[in-house]
């Protein structure tokens, strides 16, 4: 089955200009050209461009989509995906922060409720209120700790913790139960 341009722009939700501009750049080209010069795309063009559209979604760059799709080296799709996930988490921590400056600047800590955001003192109330005590926090965090490393920073961090807290509570979190109860933590 062959596509048309304006059949195949249709179907991925595109402007017929994008891909144009997608040929232009060598990333996705006509399988072909009917007797009048149209283009002409085939399945595998057609599985190129619902890539290409995937690998848009998640922000990848045309030039790193290219490169992906015409034989980078093994491993590599993962390491552009892992770079793309660690620079959202920025950009979110980021977004938190500003979020929070606006509620300071509104001097309505209320308005961080709207903001699909919680805080420190919120999420702890919460915990309490889940039957936890300072022990079983602890080993959440712990669990967390050791489940997902990274993951539990950017928690902490979304929590609107600064560096040296988050630092004590995941250095806390690291130490064996025997050890920390010792330790008066």
């Amino acid at each position: 089955m062959s596509w048309t341009i304006g059949r195949l722009a249709r179907r991925f939700g595109l402007g017929r200009s994008t891909l144009l501009y997608y040929d232009r750049l060598g990333l996705l080209r006509p399988s072909g050209r009917t007797r009048a010069g149209y283009r002409v795309y085939d399945e595998a063009a057609v599985q190129r461009l619902d890539a290409i559209c995937r690998y848009r979604e998640v922000g990848l760059s045309l030039a790193e989509i290219a490169e992906l799709l015409d034989g980078a080296p093994r491993g590599r799709t993962a390491t552009l995906l892992a770079a793309r996930l660690e620079s959202l988490n920025v950009e979110i921590a980021a977004l938190r922060e500003q979020q929070r400056a606006i509620v300071r600047l509104l001097e309505r800590p209320e308005a961080l409720a709207g903001a699909r955001a919680i805080d420190k003192q919120g999420w702890v109330a919460i915990l309490r209120d889940a039957g936890l005590d300072d022990d079983a926090m602890e080993r959440w965090h712990a669990a967390f700790e050791r489940a997902a490393p990274e993951a539990h920073r950017d928690f902490l961090e979304s929590l609107g913790l600064g560096p040296r807290e988050v630092d004590a509570i995941r250095r806390r979190a690291r130490v064996p139960s025997d050890q920390a109860s010792s330790a008066g933590t």
